[in-house]
């Protein structure tokens, strides 16, 4: 039987789990008889304890977010010397993985998470195992964590990701640009959606758990608004019960989509997005060519996520929506100005530099190979 294992890190929901999670449905699509399997480093060795961690993590970025992104930055950003080792890590976890590995026999690996890419990356230096490894890398820049010339393929986000890896040593046939992994029940919009009605259509997203600033923003939006948005409030069930009672006649507020179908045809409903600078939800717009208004950013990943994507004119900064007394005006004005072209036109550049084959269909006839 051929199979794949796909390692993500941690048990909360994160684009890791996404990535891994649309990979596995496309080849399964592909090819019923591979055998995928998921598997979480830290849950299967500690138990119950890797709640409390993921619990921490979680707090910690969110009551001390400058001290999280300058551990972030510190830690896998900052310049240093080459291979550069992790040896915490290692003693946590190297063998356990090497156990793992034993016992499930993969044809191939699948990291959507630097850690345990990095731990393939020592386990294949030092001749312990000989199966390729695939990263799919779910930001938009590659950080000091992820394994690299150890590892046998890499799915990038974007070209200038390439070039980054190319300047490692990494071979050009190595490097796949594919653009961060969606799940393939999203589909491309049928309708070009023509940016010049006078009534629109906004989604805010705030990710899984509903965080960010949504409710100041609901707070901006008046009762005649030009927009109607439509609220995602994920997990947060307070946020979504005091929209519901608001009764506000521009507001729909939605609660936690897990399906890909009703995700899919909220795309296609909307006229723009709202949203953090998270890798699978930036992939998912961009797929479907749909504008992307950033309000917030969490600490680490996002913030790179941004100054990468506005870098390449990928998305609308628009964290200073705190300072507009009308966020719908300026949301207006950006639809009907020339930003938008250029938007759409960088849009287009990156759709034409991805792999004309779709990720999962590469790792089939890499698997093949």
């Amino acid at each position: 039987m051929k199979k794949i294992l796909y390692l993500p890190f941690l048990t909360i929901p994160s684009g890791h789990h996404q990535t891994a999670d649309a990979l596995m449905e496309g080849l399964l699509r592909l090819d019923p008889d591979i055998h995928c399997e998921k598997m979480d480093l830290l849950s299967s060795k500690f138990g119950k304890i890797e709640r409390l961690i993921s619990s921490f993590y979680l707090q910690w970025i969110g009551r001390f977010p400058k001290s999280y992104s300058h551990m972030y930055h510190r830690s896998v950003l900052a310049e240093q010397k080459s291979g550069k080792r992790f040896f915490h890590y290692e003693a946590l976890f190297l063998r356990h993985l090497k156990k793992i590995i034993d016992e499930l026999n993969p044809k191939m690996i699948v990291c959507t998470h630097a850690l345990p890419s990095y731990l393939l990356a020592r386990l294949k230096a030092s001749s312990q195992i000989n199966i390729p490894v695939i990263n799919v890398y779910t930001d938009f820049f590659i950080h000091h964590l992820w394994g690299k010339r150890e590892i046998d393929y890499h799915f990038v986000g974007h070209s200038y990701m390439k070039d980054y890896l190319l300047e490692k040593g990494i071979k050009k046939e190595q490097i796949f640009v594919t653009g961060i992994p969606i799940h393939p029940n999203f589909t491309k919009r049928k309708d070009e959606h023509v940016h010049s009605m006078r009534f629109y259509r906004g989604l805010i997203s705030g990710g899984s758990s509903g965080v960010g600033s949504i409710e100041k923003i609901t707070e901006k939006i008046s009762r005649d608004d030009d927009i109607h948005y439509m609220v995602l409030c994920g997990k947060n069930r307070k946020l979504y019960d005091r929209l519901i009672k608001q009764n506000h006649p521009r507001i729909t507020p939605l609660p936690y989509i897990s399906s890909r179908e009703q995700m899919n045809d909220l795309y296609n409903r909307v006229d723009f997005i709202m949203t953090k600078p998270g890798g699978v939800t930036i992939s998912e717009c961009l797929y479907k060519k749909i504008p992307i208004f950033v309000y917030h950013t969490l600490p680490g990943q996002e913030e790179i996520n941004l100054e990468k994507l506005t870098k390449f004119g990928m998305v609308f900064d628009f964290r200073n929506w705190q300072e507009e007394t009308n966020i719908s005006a300026s949301i207006i004005r950006a639809l009907q100005s020339k930003q938008l072209s250029k938007f759409l036109s960088k849009v287009d550049e990156y759709h034409k530099s991805l792999a004309p084959i779709e990720p999962a269909g590469l790792i089939k006839r890499l698997m093949n190979e």
